[in-house]
This record gives C-alpha cells, sequence and structure tokens, in this order.
C-alpha cells in the first residue's frame, strides 16, 4: 500500500467513525423522544438541598456573630457599629434562609409532573419575593 492509498484509507475510516457517532446520536435523540419524561428532581435532591441551605443559614450565623464579636472587641458593647453589624447580621441569615428555603421548594417542584412544575415554581418564587422583602423591612425597621 503506497502513501497515497494510505491516506484514503485514513480519511475512509475518519468518516466512516463521524457517520457512526452521528447515527448514534439520532438514534439517541428518537428514542429519548418517545419515553415518558421521568421527573427532573427525586427525593434525595430534595434532602440534598435541604442540607445545603441549613448548611448556608449555620454559615450566615457563624458569620453574623464573628462580625458582631468583632466589633464588640473593637468599638465596645454599646457602639453604634455593634447594633449594625447585630441588624446586618439579621438580615444575612434571613436572607440565607429566604434563599435555602427557595432552593428546596425548587426541587420539590421539580419532583411533580411537568404540567405542575410551573405554578409550584411560581408560589416559591412568590413566597422567597415575600420573605426577601420582610428581611429588607426588619433590616431597614432596625437602622432607624
Amino acid at each position: 500500500m503506497n502513501i497515497i492509498e494510505w491516506e484514503a484509507d485514513v480519511q475512509h475510516q475518519k468518516w466512516i467513525r463521524i457517520a457512526s457517532t452521528a447515527a448514534l446520536a439520532v438514534t439517541l435523540g428518537i428514542n429519548g423522544c418517545h419515553q415518558k419524561t421521568s421527573p427532573v428532581a427525586t427525593p434525595a435532591d430534595v434532602a440534598s438541598a435541604q442540607q445545603e441551605a441549613q448548611h448556608e443559614v449555620e454559615q450566615a450565623q457563624i458569620e453574623a456573630r464573628k462580625d458582631v464579636k468583632s466589633e464588640t472587641k473593637i468599638m465596645g458593647v454599646d457602639s453604634k457599629d455593634v447594633a449594625r453589624a447585630k441588624v446586618t447580621g439579621a438580615f444575612d441569615v434571613a436572607m440565607a434562609r429566604a434563599e435555602g428555603d427557595h432552593k428546596v421548594a425548587i426541587e420539590k417542584c421539580m419532583t411533580l409532573e411537568p404540567s405542575a412544575q410551573q405554578s409550584c415554581k411560581d408560589k416559591a418564587d412568590v413566597d422567597y419575593q415575600s420573605a426577601s422583602a420582610r428581611a429588607k423591612a426588619n433590616r431597614a425597621s432596625q437602622q432607624q
């Protein structure tokens, strides 16, 4: 086999691999369209989201305590900076809780049938917006 024949053979093998890959992709795509879609999330995903949300709240609480402790050490117990750190910490914890609750709610929505998912997500979004607004209102009222 000379070099030209060899190159032609290599080129032919490349085209066979490309055609095989394309045929496989088309087959998988067609078969995937006819299968009943399963829920995107599982109860394990919901549990994982709950654990992650709890962890985020705990981290926010730890950070808030550290900030208050630091300000107390530097400025004294009755300082405006300490009061501001407490308000900011409470806000951060409330937001972490709201975000975690939202993520968990969305995961729960994803376990539902596709027809019910959007209304569930919409409710989760409204609940998050309400919790966020409450946290912001509390922060604003405490800063005065």
